[in-house]
């Protein structure tokens, strides 16, 4: 099992709230990332790629938990 799988299985057993906060620890991190690469600090780079994958995870399982709860 990758480490991806691994993740994406984490997060599918998380609850809405869960979810919610992940998002916003995600996107903190986004935005820092960001802050960054604009002046020129950022390492690794391949973080922000990361990142932003795992925001849309974490917005699809939500839209689908959503969804499968109507």
């Amino acid at each position: 099992m990758s480490k991806q799988d691994s993740r994406l299985n984490d997060l599918k057993a998380m609850t809405d709230d869960q979810l919610a906060d992940e998002l916003l620890k995600l996107k903190k991190e986004q935005f820092n990332l960001r802050f960054q690469k604009a002046t020129n600090q950022l390492e690794n780079t391949s973080r922000v790629r990361v990142v932003r994958r795992d925001v849309a995870r974490v917005k699809t399982l939500a839209a689908q938990k959503r969804d499968q709860a109507k």
